[in-house]
């Protein structure tokens, strides 16, 4: 822990120093670290011997230390320096012997004795280690680590940390160790570190070597690949290599939980499919030469070679295109979180904007790839993709204007996301997908619906800011609310103290009368005569009449 503190005190002392010096020389803050370590080393105290002793051999140490690594990168390019190296390395370990002895002392801590002891065993396991003697470095770091965990377990989270990132990076080692013993499973434990973005410094490159190696060895087997109903042979080494860790690498992905680890693993991946690429590149040019020079060539169809190249090409666009839309998802999360820190920028839908289009250019790219141009299949799943990805892209470029209040516009992309989605949707039903992971776009779907009524409510609240509308929404419009329902227009009135939304009095409207009916058939009807009740009637005279008044004529 004292020596992390010193460490952090003059790295970032001599950074300052190194920034403002004008002439671009190392410099150091010499009284300032002389007085920062006298305070926490012992002298507030009037503890002299502390800061004499125990600080002074773990400084050597660690200078012994530091120059040994520095030679380790120097010595990739330039071997000879790696004899300097081991003995840099000896003489580190032997300052921490030295200071694991003076901390054996009554006036020492129990906690210091041990960071000691796990000290001198690390520096002990490194020397071995670069000496390949295995079996000595795995025992010196197995101790290490048992004491780093015993640490970790005994004090504070801030302090168990430090100790289980040390364990974390003596691990690797362990490992490596074993495999070379004799242990043939640690190879899947070591291929699976390094995958997490274990096995840092010194391992790096080990480990490197050694899964290349045992994937060379698998490789000797492997002779061809199918893709898209198509077997090609594979005789370049580094495409078999590639191709036989491409399912661990992709189940290492799948298999990870952790957003900075995946995009660890998808940058490994994509560094390890371009320099596939490229090596399969070289090989064309060479093919290319020879069917320069031989006078029978078919240049319509296409090579096994040139084959191998599309498909490694196409693992790299897919890969791209995963990657990016894991980090879309992750952003699309963020982004629905109430922002805990107004000072800080968070994401904007402009930043989902820009990864669509990075996944919309690899779409683009993968149907144009050689030998497939006739496959209908494949184009048709790419172009349906495409209109996926089209669809989430116009969807938050409407997030983006709906941010700065401009609702037609942001109306307009809304209907242009659900003309997108259900276009997918008519064309699923009759072509099977191989490409994987299609997104859904039902949930697009009901966002959008969702959306749309917020952007409509929003817009008519927001009485203050009409003037940024476009003025064809704002169209004055003496038609009542009820009578254009199915129409959304903004109208700040209708907010206001007399909004128009029905018509009172209600104008007149015309209603059919109630019919006349007229006896049109009166008129063809022939009566039977009646001219002899008429001349009784005239013959009874006055005193017929008076006996009909009376009744004695009946």
């Amino acid at each position: 822990m004292a020596s992390d503190k010193q460490n952090d005190a003059k790295v970032s002392s001599a950074d300052e120093n190194k920034n403002n010096s004008s002439d671009g020389g190392l410099g150091l803050e010499i009284l300032q670290i002389i007085k920062e370590s006298q305070q926490q080393h012992g002298l507030r105290h009037g503890d002299y011997q502390r800061y004499r002793y125990l600080l002074l051999v773990l400084m050597e140490a660690e200078r012994a230390w530091s120059y040994a690594m520095q030679l380790k990168q120097e010595a990739n390019t330039e071997p000879r320096k790696r004899f300097h190296l081991l003995a840099r390395l000896r003489k580190a370990a032997k300052h921490s012997e030295k200071l694991e002895k003076l901390c054996e002392s009554p006036r020492v801590d129990a906690k210091t004795k041990l960071e000691a002891q796990a000290y001198t065993s690390y520096l002990t396991g490194m020397v071995v280690f670069e000496l390949q003697e295995w079996k000595l470095a795995m025992e010196a770091f197995n101790k290490c680590k048992t004491i780093y965990e015993k640490l970790a377990s005994a004090f504070t989270e801030e302090l168990a940390v430090l100790y289980r990132q040390r364990v974390d990076e003596i691990s690797p080692n362990i490992r490596y160790c074993a495999y070379n013993i004799g242990d043939q499973n640690a190879i899947n434990d070591l291929m699976q570190m390094r995958l997490t973005g274990g096995g840092g410094g010194m391992m790096a490159e080990k480990l490197e070597a050694l899964i290349t190696q045992a994937r060379t060895k698998q490789a000797a087997t492997m002779s061809e690949v199918e893709w898209r109903g198509r077997s090609v042979p594979v005789k370049i080494d580094k495409a078999r290599i590639f191709l036989l860790g491409l399912a661990d690498n992709e189940a290492a992905i799948a298999q990870t939980a952790n957003e900075e680890t995946k995009e660890h693993l998808y940058e490994t991946l994509l560094a390890e499919c371009r320099d596939t690429i490229q090596a399969v590149r070289e090989e064309l040019k060479s093919e290319a030469k020879q069917r320069e020079r031989g006078s029978e060539s078919d240049s319509s169809k296409v090579s096994n070679l040139q084959f191998l190249h599309s498909y490694l090409t196409y693992i790299k666009l897919v890969t791209l295109v995963k990657r990016n839309e894991s980090m879309a998802h992750t952003l699309q999360a963020k982004l629905k979180e109430p922002e805990a820190d107004e000072s800080k920028r968070g994401p904007r839908p402009q930043d989902l904007i820009r990864l669509y289009d990075i996944i919309l250019q690899s779409l683009a790219e993968l149907s144009t790839l050689q030998g497939l141009e006739d496959d209908h299949t494949f184009q048709k799943e790419v172009s349906l993709k495409t209109l996926v990805y089209k669809a989430n892209r116009c969807f938050f470029i409407a997030q983006s204007y709906v941010l700065v209040k401009k609702w037609s516009e942001a109306l307009v992309l809304y209907e242009r996301v659900l003309k997108y989605a259900k276009e997918v949707q008519s064309k699923t039903k009759n072509l099977k997908n191989s490409l994987k992971d299609l997104p859904d776009v039902q949930e697009l779907i009901a966002e959008v619906n969702a959306e749309k009524y917020s952007l409509q409510a929003a817009a008519i609240l927001d009485t203050d800011e009409t003037a940024e509308v476009p003025s064809q929404q704002q169209v004055k419009d003496n038609t009542p609310l009820c009578n254009r329902l199915e129409t959304f227009r903004l109208e700040p009135a209708l907010v206001g103290k007399q909004p128009n939304l029905v018509q009172f009095p209600p104008d007149f409207q015309p209603i059919p009368c109630k019919p006349l009916f007229f006896d049109l058939a009166l008129n063809h009807v022939a009566f039977p005569p009646l001219d002899d009740k008429v001349e009784q009637k005239g013959k009874g005279g006055l005193t017929g009449y008076i006996k009909g008044i009376f009744g004695f004529g009946s």
